[in-house]
């Protein structure tokens, strides 16, 4: 069995595990359209108990080895945004997704949520290969993708439908535990 989730800290921010309580914040954050459009699993209106479902299968996910999901903590604002990592453990990879509230946009706090689970991903829980996926509409999450050193690998044409059922093209990024080295900007 696993031990209990860990406490990270990525700059001024804290990652932890969700707690019950943070349910109404879950809403709020995600339940607004402009978070919602910029991911693949977050409905659009949030439905009721949505955030209770959540926070519930996260934290199972954690003691079963399925994921590693934290809420972002911003020392002054609280509970801003969630990132994660969906473990594949037979093939020792991991996909990796944030979203922040939109209210805190651009101010480099997803990159150093991501930088911190990446490195976390390779250093205590032995995964090789770290990748992740943006809309194409939505280049700033590829630019955090760049920012934590992983590798533009393609753009999948059609490859998902949105909320809206409309096919989308999403593009591919990806790092390998190979690539970081003492100078890279993702360390433990």
């Amino acid at each position: 069995m696993r031990r209990d989730q860990p406490e990270l800290t990525a700059g001024a921010l804290r990652l932890r595990a969700f707690a019950d309580s943070d349910a109404i914040r879950v809403r709020e954050l995600a339940g607004d359209p402009r978070v919602a459009a910029t991911t693949l699993n977050i409905p659009h209106p949030y439905p009721e108990r949505a955030a209770e479902r959540f926070i519930a299968d996260m934290n199972a996910g954690w003691w079963t080895g399925r994921n590693a999901v934290f809420a972002v903590i911003h020392p002054d604002d609280g509970l801003i945004g969630c990132c994660g990592l969906t473990i594949d453990a037979d093939h020792r990879r991991a996909e990796l997704g944030y979203w922040i509230g939109a209210a805190w946009w651009n101010r480099g706090y997803a990159t150093a949520a991501s930088r911190t689970l990446v490195a976390f991903a390779f250093a205590h829980l032995g995964l090789i290969r770290v990748f992740a996926s943006h809309f194409t509409g939505n280049p700033a999450s590829g630019r955090v993708m760049a920012k934590v050193g992983m590798r533009f690998e393609g753009i999948l044409r059609g490859h998902v439908c949105d909320r809206f059922s409309t096919q989308q093209d999403i593009a591919c990024f990806g790092i390998l535990r190979s690539d970081v080295t003492k100078d890279h900007t993702v360390s433990p």
